[in-house]
């Protein structure tokens, strides 16, 4: 893997089988301090796989979590009583729909919130998001991870 010259911005590229360890060594570390994670790619990138695998890491079965397409929010429960809000903003035209379902609340409570779809929202977005951008290429069957820490 190797490291962005940015020392807020870290790049990675992995295959598939790696990501439960990238999970682990790259965003768990980061995950009580940055509270808002913005899940950045194209259709079929990953984002969705990668929340799956951050769920799983804290203790949320990885076949409950799914992307809220339609409903625009799930929550789900970690096993250290804190709540997981994943939100797919996918449909979202405007940002005040997403003010009108209380996103600013979610987002201000102290709960991880996992974001896919977040350029729909992207100034509603806490100052303090961490960014990962995500860019999949199919003839490798890998993944390149851009992770942005505020």
């Amino acid at each position: 893997m190797k490291e962005g010259s940015d020392q807020n911005k870290n790049s990675h590229k992995l295959v598939e089988n790696q990501l439960k360890e990238f999970t682990q060594k790259h965003i768990l570390p980061h995950i009580g301090k940055y509270k808002i994670w913005a899940f950045y790619g194209n259709l079929g990138a990953g984002k969705t796989t990668l929340i799956k695998e951050i769920c799983e890491e804290l203790g949320i079965d990885k076949n409950a979590v799914n992307s809220p397409t339609f409903a625009l929010v799930n929550t789900y429960a970690a096993t250290d009583s804190e709540q997981v809000h994943h939100f797919d903003f996918y449909r979202i035209e405007h940002e005040n729909e997403a003010l009108d379902m209380g996103v600013d609340e979610y987002f201000y409570d102290g709960d991880l919130c996992l974001v896919e779809w977040p350029e729909n929202v992207e100034s509603l977005l806490p100052q303090d998001t961490a960014r990962i951008r995500i860019f999949h290429d199919e003839k490798a069957n890998a993944r390149t991870y851009l992770i942005e820490l505020s």
